[in-house]
């Protein structure tokens, strides 16, 4: 795989033998340059990944590194090879021990597929003429982290990870896999309370599983005895507030990708879709309901629609249950994220009987998420109604809420 740009390696002492493999990989040039000089060599190089070596003389310029490369656009990898410490919200962890450079090259393509969907997104979004853009703020925020674990550490570990993203609990291996059916997610973190071998199932499991294959996981209890087709996969060892520092960047760079995806089906879509949710934004739900209403009450036939209501103080459970629905929901229906925080997804050619199965459904796996510091339930107040011969869009809808409010007082 070859690259707009030469990848630049920082570092203070020689280049290791390992960085060697980047130019068998046609992963290059590679250019070197120094701490004092990294800074102005991104504005100068225009790289298209940055490798810094963490072996002293790094610190008084590592903040000032990083910054500049979260400036760049599109999306510039910056690769930490064996940081002892905390890193920088953009900085991918990387340890070369073992010196097996297929891992590096792997973490890297992983990280350019990222950078090439950037630039394509900023490259398509002119050809739309609704507006689409990508949501402000730190991706992570967005970001959803499956927690495996059953140790002492399990406790400190959700709320660290829960501090700055969603957690998804499990304690089992078996809780996790349904989860990782069902679930969007952007991590695994596999904590301890698991034999080595166990570990060693779970994730050859992962690698065979191509869903899974560039999904940032974390371990932090075992040594890795062989590798795994896992790009992102890290071994971080320590406290909890250190792995949850350290893997964020992973699950950042994670987030990004799952954003610029839902962009880039957005402008496929005409701008149509929601970006953040998944879903349709909410005037193109309107111009959808309005002519599906008036197509069944001129064919025949059923359609029904369900409303998921949250508590307004838990908008993290909101967005959880938008991206939940948008990824169970048959391909027949549609449905979007309202003004007032609610989602309507819409059942075509479906009665009563059945749609209220289909939410029902639908709400016991929104229901049985956990998420954020506290690992909040989410429990949606689910209304379902279907159209009756008298019916229009707006009655339909307003007769909807009107049962919502109900069932929630």
């Amino acid at each position: 795989m070859s690259q707009a740009g030469p990848i630049l390696f920082v570092s203070n002492a020689e280049r290791p033998a390992f960085i060697a493999a980047l130019d068998e990989a046609r992963l290059f040039p590679v250019i070197d340059t120094d701490w004092t000089s990294a800074a102005r060599a991104v504005e100068q190089v225009q790289p298209a990944a940055v490798l810094a070596a963490m072996h002293g003389g790094h610190e008084p310029h590592l903040a000032t590194l990083a910054r500049k490369i979260a400036d760049q656009s599109p999306y510039l990898p910056f690769v930490a090879l064996d940081a002892p410490g905390a890193l920088p919200h953009n900085a991918l962890p990387f340890s070369s021990c073992g010196g097996n450079p297929d891992r590096l090259v792997a973490r890297l393509r992983a990280a350019l597929r990222v950078r090439t969907l950037h630039a394509t997104v900023l490259r398509r979004l002119p050809e739309v003429t609704t507006k689409v853009s990508l949501p402000e703020g730190d991706p992570a925020r967005d970001a959803t982290v499956l927690l495996i674990g059953r140790g002492a550490a399990y406790p400190a570990l959700s709320v660290a990870l829960g501090e700055r993203a969603g957690v998804i609990g499990a304690l089992s291996i078996e809780a996790a896999a349904k989860h990782l059916n069902t679930r969007d997610l952007d991590g695994v973190v596999l904590a301890e309370g698991f034999t080595a071998r166990v570990t060693d199932a779970f994730l050859t499991v992962l690698a065979e599983d191509t869903r899974f294959r560039s999904l940032p996981v974390v371990v932090t209890a075992h040594q890795l005895t062989q590798s795994y087709d896992l790009p992102n996969l890290e071994l971080i060892p320590g406290e909890p507030a250190k792995v949850a520092a350290n893997a964020l960047p992973l699950i950042r760079q994670r987030a990004i990708e799952a954003q610029l995806s839902r962009a880039l089906r957005s402008i496929d879509a005409g701008g149509w879709l929601d970006p953040r949710s998944g879903l349709l934004t909410v005037e193109a739900f309107a111009r959808d309901f309005s002519k599906a209403v008036e197509q069944t009450l001129a064919r025949g036939g059923g359609l029904s629609v369900a409303r998921f209501a949250f508590d307004p103080g838990n908008s993290r459970a909101q967005l959880d249950a938008a991206r939940i629905l948008s990824r169970l929901m048959r391909q027949m229906d549609f449905g979007a994220v309202q003004k007032d925080g609610s989602v309507i997804i819409v059942f075509a050619e479906t009665d009563f009987r059945t749609a209220h199965m289909i939410a029902r459904r639908l709400s016991a796996v929104i229901r049985h998420t956990s998420n954020g510091k506290h690992e909040m339930r989410s429990d949606p107040v689910v209304s379902v109604d279907s159209l009756s011969p008298s019916d229009t869009a707006r009655s339909l809808l307003a007769r909807l809420s009107a049962d919502a409010s109900r069932a929630a007082s």
